[in-house]
């Protein structure tokens, strides 16, 4: 399957992100450049965070190198520019910062093995990601390197590759489970009240709590939904359609409203990651009523699967990608290391 080049059909920037460590979230990024480079696709390449070492700096474990060919734009910290294999030629430095330094913008001049960071906040990423395109790049790669929920937000690209595996469990069943609890979530459906989502737009957006009424809306004194489950309680009155919540859905905030109230409303949050429930949670919320609704869904291009997990275990891969297939739908399964 020609990955990249379906993809490329359909999106400019795509995210890769991992369900966990180790779940081969650098390898997909590999083949995808090598596929770029035999495609004759021109790509920009970015990171949430620090992402080409060959050592992690956390666990200590080897990892695969990220090798660019030659023209491919790439960010990199001042402090990690000279650590590049590749011969860099600084097309820019840009305005974004971080503990590794300034972030430069550059281009490839000879191949090699770099080490790649970028912006943290999605805005700048965005930002990071446009120029790149506007110099000439087909599509850019982003590496979500530091916060899976961060880069999965569809501010931050237009679709995501969801890399997931033996290093989520030690159990097909569980791994297929969780990744398929994260996909749900993703594409949960868009909010359709038009008139409500003005209101979110004007004032929402501001971090105000909104509680919607059959007629008109209310803006109760509760800064975020965290910790407020009572308070939020107490502000659902009989004609409440639905409440925005600005930050974090939890269990939390849940558990403190009451079951016929949680029947009654549904429950507006800005995009998936903004949901913190896990999927046993989720299944036994869902059985008591709660809705949910987002401003914006995330676009899942396609899931990968690792069947090694770095403690020594794994599945057989055809039975992983076999049960992931069946679970997914119509979402793109496919173990890289075997795609050609």
């Amino acid at each position: 399957m020609k990955l990249l080049r379906e993809l490329s059909k359909k999106y400019r920037v795509v995210s890769v992100v991992g369900m966990a460590k180790n779940a081969g979230k650098t390898t997909v990024l590999n083949y995808l450049i090598e596929e770029a480079a035999d495609e004759g696709i021109a790509l920009g390449i970015t990171s949430t965070g620090r992402d080409g070492e060959r050592k992690d700096i956390v666990t200590g474990t080897d990892k695969p190198g990220i090798y660019l060919w030659e023209d491919t734009m790439v960010t990199t910290p001042s402090g990690l520019y000279d650590m590049s294999e590749a011969g860099l030629e600084i097309l820019r430095v840009t305005e974004y910062s971080g503990a590794l330094g300034e972030i430069l913008l550059c281009r490839v001049a000879e191949a090699g093995y770099v080490q790649t960071a970028g912006p943290v906040a999605t805005a700048d990423q965005r930002g990071i990601c446009r120029e790149m395109l506007d110099r000439g790049a087909d599509m850019v790669l982003v590496d979500g390197a530091v916060d899976r929920r961060a880069i999965a937000a569809p501010e931050a690209s237009d679709a995501v590759i969801l890399a997931t595996g033996a290093a989520l469990s030690r159990s097909v069943a569980k791994v297929v489970e969780e990744t398929m609890h994260v996909a749900g979530l993703y594409r949960l459906p868009e909010f359709s009240d038009q008139a409500a989502r003005r209101i979110i737009a004007e004032n929402g957006n501001s971090g105000r709590l909104t509680v919607f009424e059959k007629k008109g809306a209310r803006f109760p004194d509760v800064t975020t939904g965290l910790a407020a489950g009572g308070v939020l309680n107490e502000a659902i009155g009989n004609e409440t359609k639905y409440v925005y919540l600005p930050g974090a859905l939890t269990e939390g905030v849940v558990a403190g409203v009451s079951p016929s109230k949680l029947k009654q409303i549904a429950f507006i949050v800005k995009n998936p990651t903004k949901i913190f429930i896990d999927s046993a949670s989720w299944r036994l919320l869902r059985k008591k009523g709660l809705r949910v609704r987002v401003l914006k869904n995330v676009e899942i291009a396609a899931l990968t699967v690792n069947p090694r997990a770095p403690e020594g275990y794994s599945f057989d891969r055809a039975a992983l990608l076999s049960a992931m297939r069946e679970a997914a739908g119509g979402i793109p399964v496919l173990d890289v290391r075997y795609a050609g």
